[in-house]
């Protein structure tokens, strides 16, 4: 519906040039700032380099947690502005995305960073025996908390077809296959001028650069500095259910969306999108390069798979299976910063605020995307994001200026240091 409604949109205004804001990247994070922009009656341009929906980036699939347990104290403010706008598109659209449910931690006791995550969630320790009787396993020492009200599953790729479908109905254009090779400041010029690889070229008075994976690449061809993102080839991976316990891990039977905080760290969703299979993941991720991926070898696939699979079989072996393997399995790409915290700023230099960066969402980041859109249309329209303020979100976590600073000469304060090197590691944890 979306991918036809922006064919419709675009047609009607082949011709328009000039916008109030230009959204590069239509993943979750763009789709999201160009729905916010144009519900502030901006003139909106969203462009897309692949197809609508494509699954080439970060933001497709069947599934996403939404959690505000946390060890960070600044994320837990994001995550619940987030819901709030969840349910805020999800009434204008008609339809749902978002399925709550109970979110449960469990972890060592001497894990600081665990016991972080359940305070600043606002879980409390609870009997797991009790509430999902014989599910889980844990070993002694560890801890399981729950809350009420902190989980849910996100329909990932409905959830971006929603947006893109919202910020048409409110006049955004949508276009997709359309390359942006350049940000022009020109001067005597107020904004910018995006040029896209067909030659064709757009005025903003602001852009907003939404481009996950492809961030680094794109800042440093159009201001020439170095963002320290690397990007991340990911395996979700579904398991089945041993047959006669299958409606016990739905969230019709109130089954939890869940983190362990063991090594590996995983994570996982109730049986939803695919009846009688589980999704469950681990944080590892093997450093790529998103124009030529080799969407990973059966060697990685299978060390994958089995780092989830002892996991199970040491916490959920009754209702899990594992021989054979995860019966299903998605390829997903995520951009990692050094302290897996997101780039939400302007970029400074000879953009001074014209451009508006929102990258380096470190596989954490797209249950926050409606927070993080709305933060970026206020920071290119205002100047500033006072709804994140009013919400308690902290943004100066987020600025480029946290990392150390470049070479002489460069345009903006950005690390000098470089993407981790595909030879220096073969997995990298991407979990906060």
């Amino acid at each position: 519906m979306a991918a036809d409604a922006a064919s419709d949109a675009a047609g009607v205004d082949a011709g328009r040039l000039s916008f109030d804001v230009i959204v590069l990247g239509a993943g979750i994070m763009g789709s999201c700032a160009a729905h916010a922009a144009a519900s502030r009656g901006a003139s909106v341009l969203l462009l897309e380099r692949f197809d609508l929906l494509h699954h080439l980036g970060s933001s497709h699939g069947e599934s996403r947690t939404i959690r505000d347990a946390y060890a960070k104290a600044y994320y837990p403010p994001m995550v619940r502005l987030a819901r709030r706008l969840w349910s805020d598109a999800q009434a204008d659209a008609g339809y749902r995305v978002l399925t709550p449910t109970p979110q449960l931690c469990i972890g060592p006791r001497s894990n600081a960073s665990f016991l972080a995550a359940i305070r600043n969630g606002g879980e409390a320790e609870a009997d797991i025996e009790k509430r999902w009787g014989g599910v889980f396993r844990v070993p002694d020492g560890w801890v399981t908390a729950v809350s009420e009200l902190g989980g849910g599953v996100l329909s990932a790729t409905k959830a971006v077809a929603m947006f893109q479908t919202l910020a048409i109905k409110k006049g955004a254009v949508v276009r997709d296959n359309t390359e942006v090779v350049g940000i022009v400041k020109k001067e005597g010029e107020d904004g910018v001028r995006v040029v896209t690889s067909k030659g064709e070229e757009f005025h903003g008075a602001k852009c907003v650069v939404t481009v996950g994976a492809w961030a680094s690449k794109l800042v440093k061809s159009v201001a020439g500095v170095e963002l320290p993102i690397q990007p991340v080839h990911k395996l979700t991976q579904y398991w089945k259910i041993k047959p006669g316990h299958e409606h016990e891990l739905t969230p019709e039977a109130g089954f939890p969306t869940f983190s362990s905080y063991g090594k590996p760290f995983v994570y996982s969703t109730p049986s939803l999108e695919f009846p009688g299979l589980i999704k469950i993941n681990d944080d590892g991720g093997s450093p790529c390069d998103p124009d030529s991926r080799d969407w990973g070898s059966e060697a990685s696939f299978a060390a994958a798979a089995e780092r989830v699979a002892r996991w199970i079989r040491e916490f959920m072996p009754g209702h899990v299976e594992t021989a054979g393997g995860p019966v299903f399995r998605q390829a997903c790409m995520c951009a990692m910063t050094p302290d897996k915290d997101f780039i939400v700023d302007f970029l400074g230099g000879e953009f001074g605020e014209d451009v508006v960066l929102g990258a380096g969402f470190s596989c954490h980041g797209f249950k926050m995307g409606p927070a993080v859109g709305m933060i970026l249309a206020e920071m290119a329209i205002d100047g500033e994001a006072r709804t994140a303020v009013e919400a308690g979100v902290e943004l100066q976590h987020f600025r480029i200026n946290r990392f150390e600073g470049n070479p002489a000469g460069t345009p903006t304060r950005i690390r000098s240091r470089l993407p981790i090197p595909l030879s220096e590691t073969s997995m990298i944890s991407v979990v906060p």
